[in-house]
């Protein structure tokens, strides 16, 4: 691996691109980075059974060698690679260099899965809600680094939970001035205000790219806002408290609980 170096963003290297949006980096840069490196592999194959004096089907690429299968025969990659360029000694038809580009167009959206559960405690007095704990599992095709997605999924979890509970963007009616701008008027969630989340991953490959991956990014922040506000409503449902719009404030939870009892209007 450190003899890897990817480029991110550079528009001098890159011909196209429409940046990296709905989980679509792994699916669809993935898949063409996949496709590419197959490419390499198979024009490398070519030269290094030439250079090993083999057939094509007994070259094997292993931890940055190239062997002979069976055997002690070996060469480093960066030695086919370095012959690929000179070109000098290559296979009849044999285009020198290794570099190639592909693309990949998926045939159809990508869709991952799970399922979320979340328990909260609501104080009828105040309306403050409390999430007491969250499970859940997903299924995000083949996990290829799976500490980086269990990451991703805590992140976008507590992402899903303040757009249930705490954020809200306020304008002043007046000036258009935002008044939630600085992160100390803003609701984002804190450390102390979540559970240690139950967090499971289940790996059914997808069939709509090379790599079988599904997205990851916003699993959380689909599931996690409504599995937060259908928990809050259904403590409420004993209450005659049927629908609340996010985000779930104290405030807002405790004019619904007063408009149901006749004490307080809802609006």
């Amino acid at each position: 691996m450190d003899a890897v170096e990817i480029v991110f963003g550079d528009t001098a290297q890159v011909a196209e691109g429409g940046g990296t949006y709905g989980s679509r980096s792994i699916t669809v840069v993935g898949a063409a980075i996949s496709i590419a490196l197959d490419r390499v592999v198979e024009k490398a194959r070519r030269l290094a059974a030439h250079k090993l004096e083999c057939a094509d089907r007994d070259v094997v690429f292993e931890a940055g060698r190239v062997t002979v299968a069976g055997t002690n025969r070996a060469v480093t990659f960066g030695a086919i690679a370095d012959a690929a360029h000179r070109g000098h000694d290559v296979p009849d038809g044999f285009e020198p260099g290794l570099n190639t580009a592909a693309s990949f167009d998926p045939d159809e959206f990508n869709y991952p899965a799970g399922a979320h559960l979340c328990t909260v405690d609501v104080d009828r007095e105040t309306g403050q809600v409390r999430v007491l704990s969250y499970a859940a599992v997903d299924d995000v095709g083949r996990a290829i680094n799976p500490m980086i997605v269990e990451g991703q999924i805590h992140g976008v979890v507590v992402q899903g939970l303040g757009q249930a509970l705490s954020e809200r963007i306020v304008w002043d009616p007046e000036t258009g001035h935002l008044l939630t701008g600085p992160m100390l008027d803003y609701g984002a969630p804190r450390a102390d205000e979540v559970p240690s989340f139950d967090l499971a991953l289940v790996e059914f490959p997808s069939l709509r790219n090379p790599l079988g991956v599904k997205g990851a990014g916003e699993s959380g922040t689909i599931a996690a806002t409504v599995a937060a506000v259908n928990a809050v409503l259904d403590a409420l449902t004993p209450l005659g408290v049927t629908a609340i719009d996010p985000p779930l404030t104290p405030e807002r939870v405790w004019r619904a609980i007063a408009a149901a009892k006749g004490r307080f209007s809802s609006d």
